[in-house]
């Protein structure tokens, strides 16, 4: 399915995805736009809305980049990430844009050998695999709520797969990862109402 582990350049790559589609509908100026009040619309199947979500795609890519920034071994960083209320959908992304790219470049520089805590020690593959897995599945989120067509693209879907849920059942990477993170039916398997990762690797 993939022929490396996930690294910045897929977190940078799962941004471009989400700009290239989230963009256009937070610019009050376009007719794709449609009026950024939608932003308040419930995002897809959660009760956030599409700027709650998009606000929490931004909060767990910093939250993922500190991690790899300080290494704490048994706790995750006492810190948040705050988006005034006032901050349109265009702002947001902005934020989504900043802390994707802190992750991307704390990857960059983080040894395979480094650990920081994710429930357990969790290497640079997968913050990685994490940070592109929040990115996709809440960035489909927000476009169905947004009413968009738009679908995780395979190959990183696949590599998010790969390092994160090793059980998954065979089929098409993007339906597979939506299935394995509690979006929509597969193959006649019923859509899953609880569902982890493992992120955490021995030593």
């Amino acid at each position: 399915m993939t022929d490396r582990p996930p690294n910045g350049d897929d977190v940078r790559a799962a941004l471009a995805e989400l700009t290239a589609v989230l963009g256009p509908a937070a610019d009050p100026g376009t007719a794709a736009a449609g009026g950024t009040a939608r932003w308040d619309a419930p995002a897809g199947p959660l009760e956030w809305s599409c700027r709650e979500t998009a606000v929490h795609i931004a909060h767990d890519l910093l939250a993922y980049a500190g991690q790899l920034a300080a290494r704490p071994a048994d706790r995750y960083l006492p810190l948040d990430l705050t988006v005034p209320p006032g901050a349109g959908p265009a702002e947001v992304l902005t934020v989504v844009t900043a802390c994707a790219r802190l992750l991307a470049t704390a990857l960059d520089a983080a040894p395979p050998e480094l650990r920081a805590w994710h429930h357990g020690p969790c290497d640079p593959a997968g913050f990685a695999a994490m940070g592109v897995t929040e990115t996709l599945v809440h960035t489909h989120d927000i476009t169905l709520g947004l009413g968009l067509e738009w679908r995780p693209p395979e190959r990183l879907a696949a590599a998010a797969l790969a390092r994160l849920f090793p059980g998954a059942p065979a089929g098409g990477p993007a339906d597979v990862l939506l299935w394995c993170t509690g979006r929509g039916e597969l193959d006649g398997r019923p859509r899953r109402t609880s569902w982890t990762w493992r992120a955490a690797v021995a030593g």
